[in-house]
């Protein structure tokens, strides 16, 4: 199964009947699936049936899917409502008795509301019910060509997903063939700092002195980091062959990269051993960025 990503576009469109229709998808990331549909006035019952196609495909991301739907042909008509003009008019006569006031205007009788009324064409119920399934179909189409798009994505983001976990491993090969790594650097840097020691100490302890002598030992021992680093990368390397959708798992182990390297950084005496460090977590970032792409 192959990697997917959470971003993607895709718009379909068609016609039945008098009706022309177009539909546009458009995802982007986030924590978990959200569909957000608009969609014109009488067409509601295709939201449902849409909801649960896209479930059925798509475990991550916003999706915004929008439907534009025009009938051709179907003019609206105006008229006037007879019964409200001529209360009006009534009204109107018997206040021009009480107050001293113009006339009012045919304009201005045809602005009060209800006066107009406009009329939508009468609808046929085998239409509506052939063009909704068209529109159905066509949100179909559309969503394929939307998993589609965000599959090609995956395989780009798992190339560079790659990539990024090649120069990892280099990065951690070169830190562990650093030179302050060698155990005779590791020993002259211990030598003095026993020395510093017992300079700063008017008694000797003999036992003090094996305890900071490990402890400093172990403090310039990224060993374990390293190891870690490594099988933290087998794992993504794992992931990313086995495809679906690993996003959250991927991105729990960017953050466990970070803090091993922050860890090697906090314990490295050595300064070539600190820019690798910084490298490799410059590194770490990116592909942390990119995980947040993946479903």
């Amino acid at each position: 199964m192959a990697l997917s990503s959470m971003t993607g576009f895709a718009r379909s469109h068609g016609t039945s009947g008098p009706y022309a229709f177009e539909w546009e998808l458009k995802s982007v990331n986030a924590k978990g699936f959200d569909l957000r549909m608009r969609l014109p006035p009488g067409w509601d019952e295709i939201e449902q049936i849409a909801r649960k196609r896209a479930v059925g495909v798509l475990s991550r991301g916003t999706v915004y899917a929008n439907l534009n739907v025009k009938r051709a042909g179907a003019l609206s008509t105006v008229r006037v409502n007879e019964d409200v003009l001529a209360s009006i008019v009534k009204i109107a006569g018997v206040l021009a008795g009480r107050i001293d006031a113009v006339a009012p205007s045919i304009d201005g009788l045809l602005a009060i509301k209800g006066v107009i009324e406009v009329v939508e064409p009468e609808s046929d119920e085998a239409e509506d019910k052939a063009a909704k399934s068209a529109v159905t179909a066509a949100f179909d189409q559309a969503l394929t060509a939307l998993v589609a798009m965000r599959k090609r994505e995956g395989v780009t983001l798992g190339q560079i997903l790659l990539q990024r976990m090649d120069e990892i491993e280099s990065l951690a090969k070169k830190a562990e063939a650093a030179p302050g790594r060698k155990p005779e650097a590791v020993r002259a840097r211990l030598t003095e700092q026993i020395a510093a020691l017992l300079e700063s100490s008017d008694r000797f302890d003999s036992d003090r002195l094996n305890q900071e002598a490990l402890m400093m030992a172990a403090k310039a021992d990224i060993r374990e980091e390293l190891d870690r680093i490594a099988s933290h990368a087998a794992q993504v390397r794992e992931m990313i062959g086995e495809g679906g959708a690993v996003g959250r798992r991927l991105d729990f182990l960017a953050q466990e990269f970070n803090r091993e390297v922050n860890t090697c950084c906090s314990k490295s005496n050595d300064l070539e051993l600190t820019n690798t460090g910084l490298a490799m977590k410059n590194v770490v970032e990116q592909f942390r960025e990119q995980v947040q792409n993946l479903e």
